[in-house]
């Protein structure tokens, strides 16, 4: 399927694919490639070991709000703004913080990522399969906060474009513009809302956000209601045709 300039793999086919890298599954099988020799250093930093080889200063590799006291051969790594992460004492450890989750493992253990990915699949946990951030045709969003019957989301709009008129069986919402100015549809009323300003879309009501500017236009959504997951969207119109 193609999306914008992206083209979508068939979700079925797909998620019955072996799971192994690409140069195992294509690279080695194909009879169309010509091969150059190459003598240089080279990594592909496919394990958070090899990140550490390539970055360390005396055995401490840094990334990040990290602090390494009385350590050695670590590698500690914060990808959270205004997250810090502190090691004392530790030897040959690899500790990243994610904005969804933390990862702790012996150097020698790096590898053994895909294990830790399986194990949280087997759970159904979400880290396993969606990322913290979701890219969409428009921009993207995050959540900030989660808890019984509600969800907080900062949403970000690219210059010129529009989510989908939609609607929810489960859940109302609250729009607060902090940056920029979204054009609304809330039923047959459209309105200009800026920055300070809100608006408030109750349960079922078809609705629409735009961003008319020139720069990012980014708001904060306040989720409530029974059922909070993406799949309540009801879509009436969406200029990039999705279903």
């Amino acid at each position: 399927m193609t999306d914008l300039s992206f083209l979508r793999l068939a979700v079925g086919p797909w998620s019955d694919a072996e799971a192994t890298s690409i140069d195992c599954a294509i690279m080695e099988r194909a009879a169309n490639l010509s091969v150059v020799p190459y003598s240089g250093a080279w990594s592909d930093l496919g394990d958070w070991a090899a990140v550490w080889r390539e970055t360390h200063t005396d055995g401490i590799a840094v990334a990040g709000d990290a602090t390494a006291i009385d350590c050695q051969d670590v590698l500690l790594r914060s990808e959270v703004d205004g997250q810090s992460i502190v090691g004392i004492g530790l030897e040959n450890i690899v500790a990243v913080a994610m904005p969804d989750a933390v990862l702790i493992s012996h150097k020698d253990r790096a590898q053994d990522v895909k294990i830790a990915v399986q194990t949280l699949k087997d759970k159904g946990a979400k880290q396993a399969e969606v990322f913290p951030k979701d890219h969409r045709p428009w921009g993207w969003f995050e959540s900030l906060a989660t808890g019984d019957r509600f969800q907080v989301k900062r949403i970000v709009v690219n210059p010129g474009a529009a989510l989908s008129l939609q609607s929810h069986h489960h859940r109302s919402e609250h729009w607060i513009v902090v940056q920029g100015t979204a054009n609304v549809t809330v039923g047959n009323k459209v309105e200009l809302v800026s920055e300070n300003q809100s608006i408030y879309i109750p349960l079922g009501t078809r609705h629409r956000l735009e961003n008319p500017g020139k720069l990012p236009m980014i708001l904060i959504e306040v989720q409530t209601g029974a059922y909070l997951e993406e799949d309540d969207i009801i879509r009436h119109e969406d200029i990039y045709a999705r279903a």
